[in-house]
């Protein structure tokens, strides 16, 4: 149903999604200083900027289902900051995997890419989201006209690799990853042309059943005062 927001509760909302985007940064470099990231800190930041992107890219790509869903025509505008801010994480990931951890040197980073298939998935992921970050303004969705929206259809198959990636590096607990991936795939569902031409026609038939079940307009005050006017 819709969940009308007046534009200040839109304009604190949007402020709430850039400071809760960036609590999870910030809490990582107060523990980096403070010496609290684990006795493997490099692995600990690498887990910690992975799901932080992971979580925002599923809250970004969650936007277009929710307004079609519940016809929340303003959580669109959280979309373009959210997919923003899981780029920005990615980037963090990729640059703790290739600088701190390999240190820019591109032999141990290309063993490290052969030798561990999910690095080379991440690695795919990451090269396919850079463009989509980079042409998320206005600007360049008029210039790239229908292309633009062509290009932005790769966040879908970011997501998935992103799955994978995840799946494949964790070795004990599988079922983050799965949960995850169960999420991507409901979300990835919704868009599918035939699941939203089901789910409108099953909307259109609950409201059409709540109208004729709703009571006649003066009838509940008859009922409230059955001996009618004094």
């Amino acid at each position: 149903m819709p969940l009308p927001l007046s534009r200040r509760q839109q304009n604190a909302l949007q402020i709430a999604t850039h400071i809760g985007a960036l609590i999870p940064f910030a809490i990582l470099i107060l523990d980096y200083y403070r010496g609290n990231l684990t006795f493997n800190p490099i692995q600990e930041a690498t887990f910690r900027t992975g799901k932080t992107a992971l979580t925002l890219l599923v809250l970004s790509l969650a936007c277009t289902p929710l307004r079609f869903l519940f016809d929340w025509k303003w959580v669109i505008r959280l979309r373009r900051p959210l997919g923003l801010y899981a780029f920005f994480y990615v980037c963090i990931h990729f640059l703790i995997f290739i600088w701190v951890d390999y240190g820019l040197v591109w032999a141990y980073i290309k063993e490290g890419l052969l030798e561990k298939p999910y690095a080379l998935v991440g690695f795919t992921a990451f090269l396919l989201l850079t463009p989509v970050a980079l042409t998320s303004t206005k600007g360049w969705q008029k210039r790239l006209g229908k292309n633009w929206t062509r290009l932005h259809k790769l966040v879908y198959i970011v997501g998935v690799l992103v799955i994978i990636h995840y799946l494949w590096e964790v070795k004990a607990n599988l079922w983050p990853p799965i949960r995850w991936g169960t999420a991507m795939a409901i979300l990835l569902l919704i868009r599918n042309a035939s699941v939203k031409k089901w789910i409108t026609a099953a909307r259109t038939r609950y409201r059409r059943t709540r109208k004729v079940a709703a009571p006649p307009s003066g009838a509940a005050g008859e009922t409230d005062s059955p001996a009618g006017p004094a």
